[in-house]
């Protein structure tokens, strides 16, 4: 076990966790709502510190997905078991719901797992797969020692976390895709025990951090994909973040406890795509299906075609110091 950061003593030897907007209240021998910290002896501790859920992973980074982020180059991405919300359509489940012990979990440390993305040729780290919020003191101490070997991090996170931790995190992450799982507060508190408004904080601390960012939304059929709601969101991305922050529209596929949906029709996420884009983001992808033509990257100025892909690979650049190679216009972005 691993104490904890971000935690307050109670009397009776009571703890309140502080790291995400829950702030659980939890008694001895007790963990909190994410299963993965726990009050022993009225000390709080991470049970994750360390230790992976399956293994280690090398993808393209445009699977996280990141397509502003360093394009084409390879990433060591990562989890832990537990998380901060109970999504009912959550694809990763199997890990993200369970507790420790209920999966097979491999014991690595921070300093192993920067040295396998050296060997592995990674420029980039990624906490992902679970809620990387959960495991907070592992993320952070991985991100350090990565950010002195000349490694990138990034993080696939919900956005679930109180402003004080996420500022802390900011110092050493340098992109982030974050779930922004509908525009609407019912969507939130029925389907993800949890709460909007923490989430577009989080997304404005990222931004003001000068942290990379990306924004991730599945549409799910019947629940958000009013096409009103979705403008509503690019409308809030536009005027609080800027045109230039990346918006990936994505396919469900029935998974956990919404294996009675549809998969998102391919209609639905067109039409969303052409929304995003009419009220003026720069940047809007459609992912999770095989869509190839919404998949590239152009140029907001002259339309030059500037990252062509084909699911997570890349196949031609057409940039120049992160400028446009055509009419040299700068792209939001990191390229180098």
């Amino acid at each position: 076990m691993y104490e904890a950061m971000y935690y307050e003593s109670l009397k009776d030897g009571i703890v309140k966790c502080k790291l995400c907007p829950r702030n659980c209240v939890i008694k001895q021998e007790q963990s909190g709502f994410c299963k993965v910290r726990k009050n022993v002896d009225g000390k709080l501790y991470s049970l994750v510190f360390g230790r992976v859920a399956g293994g280690l992973a090398v993808y393209p980074v445009e699977k996280k997905p990141l397509f502003h982020f360093l394009p084409g180059s390879n990433t060591l991405s990562f989890g832990t078991v537990g998380c901060n919300l109970h999504c009912k359509h959550c694809q990763n489940w199997s890990t993200s719901q369970a507790a420790p012990g209920q999966v097979f979990e491999r014991n690595i440390s921070p300093e192993e797992i920067v040295d396998s993305a050296k060997k592995n040729q990674c420029k980039v780290i990624a906490y992902t797969y679970n809620e990387p919020t959960i495991f907070y003191e592992f993320m952070l101490e991985t991100a350090k020692l990565a950010r002195k070997e000349g490694l990138k991090n990034v993080i696939v996170s919900n956005g679930f976390i109180n402003p004080e931790p996420l500022k802390n995190l900011c110092k050493f992450i340098d992109g982030a895709n974050i779930d922004l799982k509908s525009f609407n507060k019912d969507f939130y508190t029925n389907n993800t025990s949890s709460q909007l408004e923490p989430v577009l904080e989080t997304l404005k601390v990222l931004k003001e951090n000068n942290v990379w960012l990306e924004i991730t939304t599945l549409i799910i059929p019947g629940m958000n994909d009013n096409l009103d709601e979705i403008k509503n969101l690019a409308l809030w991305i536009k005027d609080n973040l800027g045109k230039d922050v990346t918006l990936h529209l994505s396919a469900f596929h029935p998974d956990f406890e919404l294996r009675n949906l549809p998969p998102t029709p391919i209609t639905t996420l067109v039409n969303a795509f052409d929304i995003a884009k009419g009220v003026g983001l720069d940047n809007v992808f459609i992912g999770n299906i095989l869509t190839y033509q919404y998949e590239n990257s152009y140029c907001p100025n002259c339309k030059q075609l500037l990252i062509e892909r084909i699911g997570f690979n890349v196949l031609q650049k057409n940039l120049l110091n992160g400028c446009c190679i055509n009419c040299h216009e700068k792209i939001a972005g990191v390229f180098e």
